[in-house]
């Protein structure tokens, strides 16, 4: 995947979080720091099943774009969701999971963008 198609990968992941109100969004250029991924997605869910709905959505609509996850982590107990697309990496977090693990703090050398609530 070249940097415009992990940008534009970001930006698809964004806007479908972004339908179902995910809420705390932001993206993490990381290249340059990992070795594993150019950008990392963050989010929060409010309860789990507004994570599932987020999670979902963004499975499905990426699948219908013949976009599939190499992996995907934690459907089953709805705290941490990992998406894991090569290039980009989405973390769905509810509330206290996301103050725990604090992904932000861990990479606090990345570049981080903020996006507005829709």
């Amino acid at each position: 995947m070249t940097v415009s198609d992990s940008e534009q990968l970001v930006d698809k992941i964004v806007r479908l979080a972004q339908e179902r109100k995910a809420v705390d969004l932001i993206s993490m250029d990381v290249r340059g720091l990992s070795p594993v991924t150019d950008f990392f997605i963050i989010a929060t869910g409010t309860v789990d099943i507004h994570l599932k709905a987020i999670a979902e959505n963004v499975i499905g609509e990426l699948k219908s774009e013949g976009i599939v996850p190499l992996n995907v982590e934690g459907m089953d107990n709805l705290r941490w969701v990992l998406m894991d697309f090569v290039d980009v990496v989405f973390h769905l977090f509810l509330p206290e999971a996301r103050d725990f693990y604090a992904i932000e703090r861990l990479w606090g050398e990345a570049v981080l963008k903020r996006y507005d609530e829709v």
